[in-house]
């Protein structure tokens, strides 16, 4: 695929193909597509880790904090759906969470930095960087 950027304002056009091919080159408009999608991944860090300081939501400003980034992530999750496949998204999504979270809780909370652990996580990075260059935007 060839990767070159037309104006922010631009869209993919027929002359924007790869010639051969049915892949649009790399827009401005996907790759803000795909930030949205990294921050609703770190809003779902944020909540994620907020649930542990509500106290089962018994504690008014975590409480706010964790529901404010709930929504925040689905919003935004849900605005980089517009052009991103499902499936993908969403993997991309929950992993980042999952990774953040982990890392949260290992740097944060003293939670086992095993290497079985890290392999796991390490794991998961590498299906969300596999996910990401195998979709089609």
């Amino acid at each position: 695929m060839i990767y070159c950027l037309p104006s922010p304002a631009g869209t993919a056009s027929p002359q924007d193909r790869e010639p051969g091919g049915d892949d649009p080159v790399v827009t401005w408009e996907s790759i803000m597509h795909w930030i949205v999608l990294f921050l609703a991944g770190l809003l779902e860090v944020v909540w994620a880790v907020g649930l542990k300081y509500t106290e089962g939501f018994t504690k008014l400003v975590p409480s706010a904090v964790t529901l404010s980034a709930m929504a925040g992530s689905v919003i935004l999750l849900g605005l980089a759906l517009r052009a991103l496949p499902l499936g993908t998204a969403y993997a991309v999504w929950t992993g980042i969470g999952t990774v953040g979270t982990v890392i949260w809780g290992i740097m944060m909370l003293d939670e086992p930095a095993s290497a079985a652990r890290l392999v796991c996580i390490t794991m998961i990075v590498l299906g969300i960087a596999g996910l990401k260059l195998l979709s089609p935007h």
